[in-house]
């Protein structure tokens, strides 16, 4: 016999079988070594009241033993199968890889980065040199943006896919089991590497092909049709069809797109800073307890406010994390926030964003579609000469910022190549930080201390997503003119992380080979 039961426990209780399994006796009436199996299908922490819960959804076993938690999936060999080439090795791009094999077709992959062993030299390049390489960064090489930025797989997409399926394949090529429990998984910023490294294997395993330090540079067209790419050897590539993952930061990808013909929409995106806090302090609102104790984890946090009808809200949140430099190219300098496995940084960062529409850039509009490129630029650029043209990020106590005055010195920070004190509240567009200063005081309001001097603001995070879409049929996920190109995950405008992004590559997988058979 098997039940299923809901827990609302302590944080003690929840952590360990030991404490839990009596009270499930208890519940069931039977002697708690009855109990053949207690399997944990669900976890989330309610932290509204002071005495904090755990919510535990339990499968619990008598006399028999529990089935396999989690599906895994075949890869056979395709090798000799119909190719379908994929621009990007991002999550999108992987995934797509996966369900392509999966569905029996030969994925081509073509990643202008480098793998990931090779791409960590680069990124620490960045922090003790402040050289971007253009093509191997943060932003850029094998597993996408995600892969040295975070990996939380937390995402609100409920219709387009299964979220259930893609942790799964996580689990299957080494992510811990526990993010098929959590309400908010993640993997780690030291994990999610591994786990990459093994897809590519899988892929190169079945048949597959992934090119690195390999660029696309046009597409080959005929008429309507995409029949393949060019790359930047001068390579002509030909494929059954072409799945556009690169991600929101290749704007040479737009660029080639726009002189092709290809159409683009501006769609609205989002920029402002990164916000520090010392972990403790946001332990201690969010827990209403001064430490939060040997049983929680690191606290996080969730804002979203209104402010002169624009929104201002928190983005990816990294609690026990780093701040790192996420420049794709030499002369701009960007922000983004990454956690390890265990979150166990004494520090909590998140980006601080304000919404931002194509009409809220007035002075960019000369340049159409390519006004919130022009845009991102523009501040990445400032950000980087404030500071002598280096990886050097300019920054302001909390407190400074919202009152308007240049910070005397600044608090340690996560962030490695360092910081240098800049009045951000007058460098930033107006629009952006008279929005971000109000709506950290409407923040202080519902989580007090959150406004403080003991942390900073560190800009500039500008990468939130794309602020163009690559228009595509809803029913078949082809590009809306050109067929058999199927725009996908963050960078054509349809996803937003890593989870999101893997169920639309999947998506577009599936619906190259749904026309495929027509």
């Amino acid at each position: 016999m098997k039940k299923d039961f809901n827990l609302s426990l302590t944080p003690k209780q929840a952590s360990e079988e030991q404490y839990y399994r009596p009270i499930i006796a208890t519940k069931l009436g039977v002697d708690p070594e009855e109990i053949t199996a207690i399997v944990v299908r669900r976890r989330s922490i309610d932290a509204r009241q002071r005495q904090i819960k755990i919510n535990l959804g339990v499968m619990v076993y008598l006399g028999e033993e529990p089935e396999a938690q989690y599906q895994t999936y075949h890869y056979g060999n395709v090798a000799g199968k119909t190719p379908v080439g994929i621009v990007g090795s991002g999550p999108a791009g992987l995934f797509a890889a996966l369900r392509l094999i999966e569905l029996g077709y030969k994925p081509v992959v073509f990643e202008r980065g480098k793998n990931v062993s090779d791409r960590k030299r680069d990124i620490a390049k960045i922090h003790r040199e402040h050289l971007v390489d253009p093509d191997s960064n943060y932003g850029y090489g094998e597993g996408g943006a995600g892969t040295f930025s975070d990996g939380k797989l937390y995402t609100r997409s409920k219709k387009r896919g299964s979220v259930e399926k893609i942790l799964e394949i996580l689990v299957q090529f080494g992510a811990d089991p526990q993010i098929l429990i959590d309400a908010h998984p993640h993997i780690g910023t030291n994990k999610l590497p591994g786990v990459i490294a093994r897809i590519r294997e899988q892929i190169l395993a079945s048949g597959g092909e992934i090119h690195f330090n390999t660029r696309v540079t046009d597409l080959i067209l005929k008429g309507d049709q995409c029949t393949g790419v060019v790359l930047n050897d001068g390579t002509r590539f030909d494929c059954a069809a072409v799945i556009l993952a690169t991600g929101h930061s290749a704007r040479d990808i737009y660029e080639m797109l726009y002189r092709n013909g290809v159409n683009l929409e501006a769609k609205p995106f989002a920029m402002g800073v990164r916000i520090e806090h010392p972990q403790e302090l946001i332990d201690s609102i969010q827990y209403h307890q001064p430490q939060r104790g040997p049983y929680l984890p690191a606290a996080t946090y969730s804002f979203v406010e209104q402010v002169n009808d624009r929104g201002v809200y928190s983005f990816c949140m990294c609690p026990g994390g780093f701040i790192v430099p996420a420049a794709t190219s030499p002369g701009e300098l960007v922000v983004n926030g990454m956690s390890p496995s265990k979150r166990n940084s004494p520090f909590a960062n998140s980006g601080l964003v304000v919404e931002v529409r194509p009409e809220d850039l007035r002075e960019f509009q000369h340049l159409g579609v390519f006004a919130g490129l022009e845009f991102q630029k523009s501040i990445e650029k400032l950000c980087f000469q404030l500071n002598g043209n280096t990886q050097f990020a300019p920054a302001q106590r909390i407190s400074d910022f919202v009152a308007g005055r240049k910070s005397a010195d600044l608090p340690e920070s996560s962030y490695k190549p360092g910081l240098v004190s800049s009045a951000l509240h007058d460098k930033l567009p107006k629009r952006i930080s008279s929005r971000l200063r109000e709506g950290i005081v409407q923040m202080d309001k519902k989580a007090y201390g959150f406004h403080t001097d003991q942390g900073v603001v560190v800009g500039v995070e500008s990468r939130t997503s794309s602020p163009l879409r690559i228009p595509r049929n809803e029913d078949t996920l082809e590009h809306i003119r050109i067929k058999n190109l199927y725009p996908c995950g963050e960078g054509a405008g349809y996803a937003g992380g890593i989870a999101s992004s893997a169920i639309d590559g999947e998506r577009c997988a599936e619906a190259f080979v749904e026309r495929a058979k027509k």
